[in-house]
């Protein structure tokens, strides 16, 4: 099995991409998790163009990495100046680490136009930077820009700048699609004419402006590259780097190339999310291996299936990359997606089998009126059960409530105020007014001040998000919305939703969801309690 070294520079070029920013701290955590996930290289940054990549380098030397070489950035000497008097190059040295990557123009006209200098002299500044790092590093790698575009171009002169970058000692040359507008043919052919003109070992970094860069990398590595250059979840410099998220199990699980071991494959979900949360991104719902949807089933018909057989609808095992298998309810679900989705959810599914038919008709109801259960799994579980019950779960009973939103003054913040009344399990009616930062939190806040006197447990338990999506955008404020709430106590996360054109009802909804659900949870747990205890002592 031949071993592919994988080179992460999300902290360097994928930081380069919009609204991609991580401070020194978030760059310290994800290098540990790359360590920990196996990858060959982190590139930490360029620590002669700001003072956050060169504040990386010494505490990341000290975190006694296993796996990873930790390479810091540069680009090759400037014109008119030697290597050992550049000042760039020095930092590259200063930074501490044993391995640098050096990025040099291989495409005549950016010789030219950008660096406005002759061949020759390019060719002599390439040569001179590896000869005066190659004597004071371990490893060298020359990341030969816009190879593919100047291999085009000019298929000689790109030749021979590879030939300087190997003659002064350069440890690999990583040959770069910068532009990201080659495809998979160009790869190879480029990849091959490299191959039969050097003989140092070849790396791939490819951009994704055709959105062909992990295709790219993979065949770059087909054609004899043993490196290749990305970022996780894609992140970087316009639309972004090769995904080494997607590359990783296309090389190993597909082709058959060692990256990482089996066991850190599996951690490959975890890392991309958590990457993503530091960067404060969104995670890809529809990202390959890893999003949330990638082994998510809708339709009714491939639910059916993947009971059966997973392998009908899954390319790949889910828990291979640490990720699982998903069976979604909506007005496109069938039978098998609700005994499916019972199942997951700890409900026998003979229980609801009886009501499956009705259960169906009420669920596309609700979603034609704008209900989405998809990621709103505790309300769905709620409407499991009341079609199993024959009526809806309530731990009490809705008197009453009045909510005011009031602004005094132009520059003040508004104050909002709900007063509810409630009627507990045993009847007793409580009455309880609070005040919020808005409407929402104030009938939250109200909500639970009524019945904590009843259920004490409430107390532990968050509302930790709050979407509002308008469904009917033509109709401006008048609009159906729907709200997702999602709760968090000490056992974990749940949403709920609600789905009215008052945004405060369908607030009230997804709030009341929440707070049965929790309730209904820990009965569950208290009864299983109760069940294995009387188990042990008989």
């Amino acid at each position: 099995m031949k071993r592919i070294q994988i080179y992460d520079t999300t902290l360097r070029d994928g930081c380069q991409g919009e609204e991609v920013d991580l401070t020194v701290e978030s760059k310290l955590a994800v290098a540990e998790r790359l360590d920990a996930f196996g990858v060959s290289y982190i590139e930490g940054g360029w620590p002669g163009s700001n003072p956050r990549d060169a504040a990386f380098f010494e505490p990341a030397m000290a975190l006694g990495l296993r796996n990873a070489t930790v390479v810091a950035f540069g680009s090759t000497r400037r014109a008119g100046v030697s290597a050992d008097a550049d000042s760039n190059l020095a930092m590259i040295l200063q930074a501490g680490t044993r391995a640098a990557c050096v990025v040099g123009k291989t495409w005549d006209l950016h010789v030219r136009e950008a660096l406005r200098v002759s061949r020759e002299e390019n060719l002599d500044i390439i040569h001179d930077t590896m000869r005066f790092l190659a004597a004071n590093l371990d490893e060298v790698i020359f990341d030969a820009e816009h190879f593919f575009d100047g291999w085009q171009a000019s298929p000689d002169f790109t030749v021979e700048c590879l030939k300087a970058a190997a003659d002064g000692g350069a440890t690999l040359l990583c040959l770069c699609d910068t532009r990201g507008g080659s495809l998979p043919g160009d790869i190879t052919a480029g990849v091959a004419a490299a191959v039969g003109a050097v003989d140092t070992p070849l790396g791939i970094h490819c951009h994704n402006d055709g959105e062909m860069a992990v295709a790219n990398s993979i065949a770059g590595v087909q054609a004899g590259c043993v490196q290749v250059q990305g970022t996780v979840n894609g992140v970087g410099e316009r639309c972004g780097n090769a995904n080494l998220v997607s590359i990783v199990p296309n090389l190993q699980l597909k082709l058959g190339y060692e990256c990482v071991g089996e066991r850190e494959l599996q951690s490959l979900t975890e890392l991309s999310h958590f990457v993503d949360e530091l960067a404060n991104r969104e995670p890809n719902k529809s990202q390959a291996y890893v999003g949330r949807s990638a082994f998510a089933h809708k339709a009714g018909l491939h639910a059916s299936a993947v009971r059966r057989q997973a392998q009908t609808y899954e390319h790949i095992e889910p828990g291979i990359v640490g990720n699982h298998q998903r069976v979604l309810v909506s007005d496109q679900a069938g039978r098998s997606n609700l005994l499916y989705k019972a199942k997951e959810l700890g409900i026998d599914p003979a229980e609801l089998e009886p009501k499956v038919a009705e259960l169906l008709e009420e669920l596309k109801e609700l979603e034609h009126k704008g209900f989405q259960f998809e990621g709103a799994d505790a309300s769905f579980e709620l409407l499991l059960m009341k079609a199993i019950n024959g009526e809806k779960l309530r731990h009490f009973e809705l008197v009453g409530f009045r909510v005011i939103n009031e602004k005094r003054h132009e520059n003040e913040e508004p104050i909002a105020e709900a007063t509810i009344q409630v009627r507990g399990p045993d009847g007793e009616l409580e009455h309880t007014a609070s005040m919020g930062n808005g409407p929402v939190n104030a009938i939250d806040s109200a909500l639970r001040k009524a019945l904590v006197k009843f259920y004490p447990a409430i107390e532990e338990m968050q509302l930790v998000d709050y979407k509002v999506r308008v469904l009917d955008d033509k109709r401006g404020t008048e609009g159906m919305v729907r709200v997702l709430v999602e709760s968090h106590d000490p056992s974990g996360h749940w949403t709920t939703v609600g789905v009215s054109p008052n945004v405060i009802e369908a607030s009230w909804q997804a709030l009341v969801d929440a707070i049965d659900y929790k309730l209904y949870k820990d009965g569950k747990r208290a009864k299983a309690a109760g069940e294995a205890a009387a188990t042990n002592t008989a």
